[in-house]
């Protein structure tokens, strides 16, 4: 899967110091894979909400740590088509 979304995601990863060299739609955010901490994750998320105007709560980001790459990013894909949709029917 390759999209903006995923671009971007990666581009902030990176942006963030992390190696992403090998980083697939299936690696793990959380253990197992990128080794996200929560802070980590957090801040990944914000610049999300800043960068799509999505808008995740905390309990959101708290089981993105059982979630792959390409799970967040079909999510923020998902995020993004609904809040499209509200603003097409207000």
């Amino acid at each position: 899967m390759s999209t903006p979304v995923r671009a971007f995601v990666v581009n902030t990863l990176e942006a963030m110091n992390l190696d992403t060299s090998d980083v697939t739609d299936s690696t793990p955010i959380g253990d197992g894979g990128m080794e996200l901490e929560s802070l980590t994750t957090a801040e990944l998320v914000m610049q999300v909400e800043e960068e799509y105007g999505v808008k995740f709560s905390d309990d959101d980001v708290e089981g993105m740590q059982t979630m792959t790459v390409g799970d967040f990013v079909a999510e923020v894909e998902r995020r993004l088509t609904q809040v499209a949709a509200e603003a097409g029917s207000a």
